[in-house]
């Protein structure tokens, strides 16, 4: 059963896969009069309107994605294990809930936090919330996948293909669905937002008992519609424009498929859960096999890496040692004993 929002004490957490609509649901509800704990992120090219993230939550996550070994899009079932198990250290949990009652104090009853790293975390966040008598709420925004890595491959680079970011984004989004039942939670399309933003904002406003939605004024909902700009979805893409395997593509599309019905008024229905676990196995079954068959080549990789670090006595490899580097005429002009402290000094700097 999801649990009983108290009198007090809100806090929203915005999730969902990067790129998806989470920064345009975040900088919302602070319009409307939510507290975004600050300092910000600072709008760039890539969201010239603003992220709606704290820079301190930020800083944390990226943090324990290095302790943890662990990537923001990850398309790994494992690193959910492997960042799961932060969330039971109890320095790191109560430096959070430090943190977010600081927030409490400063910001108001009603906080929304939003960070696309955060969906690895949630069980940390969770347990802070509960600690600061405030019971979780969780938005996730629901943009189509092709859509997804098609702006992350546009305002990203291209470090990671396509088939990559495809197969982070249903490792994400499923396993961030399943972290949040039980809890109080809304789904929000994107494309929603944009048409008509007053209908799943006020929506949540009363799912969520927020007065700052509530009791909006005129002219806070007239900053939010100068704030929401439909031009800002710059990347549409489809399948025919995506190369992907099949059974990833089609894992992919039917993942979308039944999350999209949860956007929809009582679409959070238990025969959507139990076909969204059905997927996520399914996923976790192609990775697992993806990943015995490349084997070979990631023992390659990982001897090649071992070739090239130099060891212990082995110079590493270059045009030669300090004096050698100098022309033969000269070096000869050098003393014997001058020539070996170049070598030492040299090879100290290197």
């Amino acid at each position: 059963m999801p649990e009983t929002l108290p009198a007090k004490r809100r806090v929203v957490f915005v999730v969902g896969s990067g790129r998806s609509g989470t920064s345009t649901m975040s900088c919302t509800l602070q319009t409307l009069g939510m507290h975004v704990p600050q300092p910000e992120v600072d709008a760039d090219e890539t969201n010239p309107k603003g992220f709606g993230e704290p820079q301190w939550v930020v800083d944390l996550h990226e943090e324990l994605l290095q302790r943890c070994n662990v990537q923001v899009s990850d398309a790994r079932p494992s690193a959910w294990f492997e960042a799961g198990k932060l969330s039971t250290f109890e320095p790191l949990r109560t430096r959070l809930h430090t943190w977010l009652e600081s927030q409490f104090v400063e910001g108001g009853t009603e906080v929304v936090i939003k960070d696309p790293r955060m969906a690895w975390f949630l069980g940390l966040w969770r347990s802070a919330a509960l600690r600061c008598d405030a019971v979780p709420a969780y938005v996730t925004m629901l943009r189509p996948v092709t859509e997804v890595v098609g702006s992350k491959q546009q305002y990203y680079g291209s470090k990671f293909g396509e088939v990559n970011r495809t197969a982070a984004w249903v490792n994400m989004m499923l396993h961030t669905e399943r972290s949040t039942r039980g809890s109080a939670r809304a789904f929000v399309r994107y494309d929603d937002m944009l048409t008509d933003w007053t209908i799943p904002l006020f929506g949540i406003g009363q799912q969520f008992d927020l007065d700052a939605v509530k009791s909006a004024s005129a002219n806070d909902i007239r900053k939010v519609h100068a704030f929401i700009d439909p031009s800002l979805r710059r990347v549409q893409l489809t399948w025919d424009e995506i190369e992907v395997p099949v059974r990833l593509r089609d894992i992919a599309e039917e993942s979308w498929q039944n999350l999209n019905k949860l956007a929809d008024d009582g679409g959070d229905t238990p025969a959507v859960h139990d076909r969204l676990d059905e997927l996520r196995a399914a996923y976790a079954e192609m990775y697992d096999e993806s990943e015995a068959i490349a084997q070979s080549t990631a023992v390659a990789a990982r001897r090649e890496g071992l070739a090239k670090k130099p060891g212990p006595n082995v110079l590493p490899p270059g045009p030669g040692r300090g004096a050698d580097r100098l022309p033969h005429g000269i070096r000869a002009m050098v003393p014997a004993r001058a020539r070996r402290w170049l070598r030492r000094a040299f090879g100290k700097q290197r």
